[in-house]
């Protein structure tokens, strides 16, 4: 099963050596040991969220449901390990038959998270589990990074649409992943055609500043445009003399021009300017697009300008500024034994420099206030308490190594713009500040 079965037209190749050399030598080290099949848990979090964010969005679950249920090591892989001497033959044939067969729970894609979140929790054998740690956290820390910025560009945008075109300016497989976690986090389409081919995103693109340049004229590029792509199409106003190039746009394209698009300049007052000369030209209807290096805190600062949809790419694609989610899997709980029923033991890292963990199998509930305002994310071991029975945020995702709850992508954007709703106000403000719900243990 992949991510075929949501009638996607892309299968998932082996992920197997999406993996760190370490942890291949733990499971050998581990199988001689006789402690390969205790029974594990352990737990993806993040200890704090990036500097001045006040939430975090999980991004990157279906992507990490295809990459384990694709792990497995072919017959050239298990070659590449025998002649690099990683490990020895015993750990080998152990390799050859590897199926992910425990379970998977987590909280929903989409959702938020904050520190001390169990946002993903794995359970099997140590040997099984043990050797997803990279794949789970290169997928979960680069999309959630993505989708935590495109969520604050969102904010910032408040109605208007924004527009994912990142390709360019990251490694040409990030930025499929990229502009799915973008749409996760609230974008409305993307320019990458693979991202649209993959996961259906809706994807949108016109012109370039070479396409004006090819011809001999800024007339002549316009004209072609218009007679190729129809009155409905956005045209680049910014190559030459913007005044000039919108008068000869709506000239061409007459009153019906669907869009200008600004890539340069002073875009406040660019963008000022531009819809009071179309509207003086009755091209009233006509849409103004900027791009040019945005993040969330330009696109704020262009609430007030006459602007009707936004692109970004850089700033999106990099985490606007946090790359990453900084998001760790640590073991949380095994057993004394590989025996089946040897009851699990809490274990937990200890060390200084604010690298602790807890441990402990743990379960997550958000408390809401009375007008349905989330205020304390609450996180605990054992027995869940009655109040927070009905309100736990993780769900199965795996089962004895069967996916459950693969998702379409609206879905999940969806979702995220639900829960974003149901934080306090305070989480939509772009001023840095501690988290917005503090994490209680219980």
């Amino acid at each position: 099963m992949n991510s075929a079965d949501l009638g996607l037209p892309v299968a998932v190749p082996s992920t197997a050596l999406f993996t760190d050399h370490y942890e291949l030598t733990m499971l050998q080290a581990a199988l001689r040991a006789g402690t390969a099949g205790r029974r594990s848990v352990f737990e993806v979090f993040a200890r704090r969220l990036p500097e001045g964010r006040r939430y975090g969005v999980v991004a990157g679950t279906g992507r990490v449901l295809d990459a384990v249920e694709n792990f497995r090591f072919e017959p050239e892989m298990l070659d590449f390990l025998r002649e690099r001497r990683v490990v020895d033959e015993p750990t080998l044939e152990w390799l050859a038959g590897y199926r992910f067969r425990g379970d998977i729970s987590g909280y929903r894609e989409g959702d938020v998270y904050f520190p001390g979140s169990p946002v993903l929790r794995v359970e099997g054998s140590f040997a099984e589990a043990v050797l997803l740690e990279t794949v789970i956290l290169s997928i979960l820390n680069h999309d959630s990074a993505v989708a935590a910025a495109a969520s604050r560009m969102s904010v910032a945008a408040g109605s208007r649409p924004l527009l994912e075109m990142g390709a360019r300016r990251a490694h040409e497989l990030a930025a499929v992943a990229a502009s799915r976690a973008a749409y996760a986090g609230g974008f409305s389409a993307t320019s990458e055609l693979a991202a649209g081919f993959r996961y259906g995103i809706p994807t949108v693109g016109t012109s370039a500043h070479a396409f004006t340049l090819l011809h001999d004229s800024e007339r002549d590029a316009f004209t072609a445009q218009v007679e190729s792509l129809g009155r409905g199409t956005t045209l680049l106003v910014d190559t030459y003399d913007v005044a000039e190039a919108v008068r000869l746009a709506v000239e061409i394209a007459g009153p019906e021009l669907g869009a200008v698009r600004i890539d340069s300049g002073d875009l406040l007052l660019v963008a000022h300017r531009v819809r009071a000369q179309l509207d003086a030209l009755g091209a009233r209807d006509t849409k103004i697009v900027v791009t040019s290096d945005l993040d969330e805190y330009a696109i704020a600062s262009l609430a007030a300008a006459p602007v009707d949809s936004y692109g970004v790419g850089t700033r999106l694609v990099t985490g606007s500024g946090h790359p990453t989610a900084s998001m760790v899997y640590k073991l949380v709980a095994r057993a004394e034994s590989a025996d089946p029923a040897a009851p699990l033991v809490p274990v937990a890292k200890k060390s200084l420099g604010g690298k602790t963990s807890i441990g402990g199998r743990k379960w997550a509930a958000r408390r809401y206030d009375a007008e349905g305002t989330a205020e304390a994310e609450v996180v605990g071991t054992g027995p869940v308490p009655p109040e927070y029975e009905d309100g736990l945020l993780q769900v199965e995702l795996v089962r004895a190594g069967e996916v459950l709850a693969r998702e379409p992508l609206d879905t999940v954007r969806d979702r995220h713009l639900a829960v974003r709703a149901r934080l306090p106000l305070s989480a939509m403000q772009l001023s840095g500040g501690e988290p917005v719900l503090p994490t209680e243990y219980v």
